[in-house]
């Protein structure tokens, strides 16, 4: 009985959170392997500007990134100070 309590409080917490999210990043540089045959993506960029600021001089694209959500990305300046936590008396 008592694993059973405990796997529903875990399945209960677990349905709290928000979910997972998709990137927030908008843009990815695809880079050319060149002589070494290999190559990468990089999806962290929120501007084609930056992306293609990334790319120039070492090779590569720029692509809308598939997993784009539309989600702005809250940055801890903008979110302001965290809540203090009250302390027990």
């Amino acid at each position: 009985m008592r694993i059973a309590l405990a796997s529903l409080a875990i399945l209960m917490i677990g349905s709290i959170g928000d979910g997972a999210r998709a990137d927030p990043y908008r843009w990815c540089a695809v880079y050319s392997g060149g002589d070494t045959g290999g190559g990468g993506a990089s999806c962290y960029f929120w501007t084609i500007e930056q992306c293609r600021a990334s790319v120039s001089g070492v090779g590569g694209f720029c692509a809308e990134n598939n997993f784009y959500d539309g989600k702005p990305v809250v940055t801890p300046e903008e979110r302001g100070p965290a809540p203090r936590a009250k302390r027990a008396r």
